[in-house]
């Protein structure tokens, strides 16, 4: 590096660095290169993009950084391995929900194979008159005795795929700790909404929190299997992520449930987008293509809470459940409170 080069870099540097911390930005290496570029003038979409971000919020999010990061600085490459690693999550949990969907279907299979078994023994020691009749009922036995082995072993093989299927996932897992997005469903996880809630209350943001959790999920589970559970949450995300406007950010809470974050909207504006979501939620339709059955009755409980002076997260959250936990008591798909 010329002398020239190194003096403009670290000119440019002079300037990111106290920008960083006027914004209270964390330290890491893509936010360096987010605000060095920024500083630099040499992307000026990525200008733009930040000093309406940090306009419109009030502040410099950590979502925001990643957010315009990606948009503007990753390489394709990263990205690919990104978007690899997110698929191949998606991919380990769908297969794990169906292998556990199969290893039930052949337990089921399995008990009615044995006891369909003991009747036939049951009628063999018994005795029946004619020959021809013996004669079927030994086939039978030798038949359903060769089933019983052959549905044990496929079950024992089962059991073992689902155990590395397991072990994979939990590595997976691992190397997502440090990630800020759903495999499953591409929003934004657990982990980004404790950053960003705790970074607006820290900057005295004013901010609604929406909570909602899925009516009756686990039904969708049990009548229509684990695959058929995560295409309704794909689904919800997809709502959800249609209705946030103005830098609202959607995440998955946990489970089948989802948070969404309103800088600058008092609670009368966040129920009335609440409800916007709610009414999105009430129109997905999902046909399963194993029983040709369409499911048509996916609803949501919502609670909303805003945060007040000096408040810590915690409190806002649980606010926001609380009214949440009302709505579901009150006869769900509903939003809460009504003022």
């Amino acid at each position: 590096m010329s002398n020239d080069s190194f003096a403009k870099s670290t000119e440019i540097l002079k300037q990111a660095v106290p920008l960083m911390i006027k914004h209270k930005v964390p330290t890491t290496p893509t936010n360096y290169a987010l605000w060095y570029t920024y500083s630099s003038q040499q992307n000026p979409p990525l200008n733009i993009a930040l000093e309406r971000g940090i306009e419109a919020i009030g502040h410099c999010t950590p979502t925001l950084c990643e957010t315009l990061y990606q948009d503007h600085l990753a390489s394709q490459t990263d990205n690919n391995v990104k978007q690899l690693k997110l698929s191949l999550t998606a991919m380990m949990q769908e297969l794990s929900h169906s292998m556990a969907d199969t290893l039930s279907d052949t337990n089921s299979f399995h008990n009615v194979l044995e006891s369909t078994f003991g009747r036939l023994e049951q009628v063999g020691k018994e005795g029946v008159s004619l020959e021809e009749t013996i004669t079927l009922v030994r086939e039978l036995l030798r038949e359903s005795q060769q089933m019983r082995q052959s549905t044990g072993l496929f079950k024992g093989q089962l059991d073992s795929a689902q155990q590395e299927i397991q072990s994979l996932r939990a590595a997976l897992n691992k190397s997502q700790q440090q990630a800020n997005e759903d495999a499953l469903t591409t929003l934004y996880n657990r982990r980004a909404f404790d950053q960003d809630i705790q970074s607006y209350l820290d900057n005295q943001i004013p901010t609604s929190l929406v909570l909602l959790d899925i009516d009756h999920f686990k039904y969708f589970n049990d009548e229509f299997g684990h695959l058929m559970g995560d295409q309704v949450l794909k689904m919800v995300a997809k709502r959800l992520s249609e209705c946030c406007r103005d830098y609202a950010k959607a995440y998955r809470f946990g489970g089948e449930e989802f948070a969404i974050l309103l800088p600058h909207k008092s609670l009368p504006s966040a129920r009335q987008q609440a409800e916007t979501m709610r009414r999105a939620i009430e129109k997905i339709s999902i046909r399963d293509k194993k029983s040709g059955q369409r499911i048509n009755s996916v609803t949501a409980s919502f609670g909303i809470s805003s945060s007040q002076d000096n408040e810590h997260s915690l409190a806002v959250i649980e606010r926001a459940d609380h009214f949440l936990s009302q709505a579901k008591q009150l006869g769900r798909n509903r939003v809460l409170p009504i003022s």
